[in-house]
């Protein structure tokens, strides 16, 4: 009889999420960058120890970083490894992508905020979005609009019966 090897797979692969960034912004543009990390944060981060609620990223010297991104360390992490869980983290991104996104911060008065961290096969993901503020207005019409929506799936599910 022939062994089974499936492997039990996680039913999502989403470490944290931004929810603040699309209520506070407009998203013009994501990007997928790595994100360099150390041995502990992984295992915090398979743990579900991440925080990006209040991050931002920002270019120095041609490269991105993540700053603000809490990664609380594990119980049992190494006793000769310090572990600082603010510590600014490195994006990997392609040169080209770099100097694009320079160019609309410096000029266009764009921003970006990570929107997410999760998983790709075994490698951790920043989803980053270049965004602008939005204004008060803008946020109640966002509402308005998400009202609506509602009310119209409602008043279509209600009117097949």
């Amino acid at each position: 009889m022939a062994k089974n090897n499936t492997k039990k797979k996680s039913s999502s692969n989403t470490i944290a999420v931004n929810r603040k960034a699309r209520h506070e912004y407009s998203i013009e543009e994501k990007f997928e960058a790595g994100v360099e990390l150390q041995g502990w944060e992984v295992k915090a981060l398979r743990a579900g120890k991440a925080n990006i609620g209040e991050a931002y990223v920002f270019m120095r010297n041609g490269e991105a970083f993540l700053f603000a991104a809490t990664i609380t360390p594990l119980n049992m992490a190494s006793t000769h490894v310090v572990c600082d869980p603010l510590r600014t983290r490195k994006l990997l991104l392609h040169k080209r992508q770099l100097d694009r996104l320079t160019g609309l911060i410096e000029r266009e008065g764009y921003t970006l905020v990570p929107l997410s961290l999760y998983w790709s096969k075994s490698w951790v993901k920043a989803e980053i979005g270049l965004v602008k503020g939005k204004k008060a207005h803008d946020k109640r019409q966002d509402m308005k609009e998400r009202d609506w929506q509602r009310e119209k799936d409602r008043m279509m599910k209600h009117k097949g019966r």
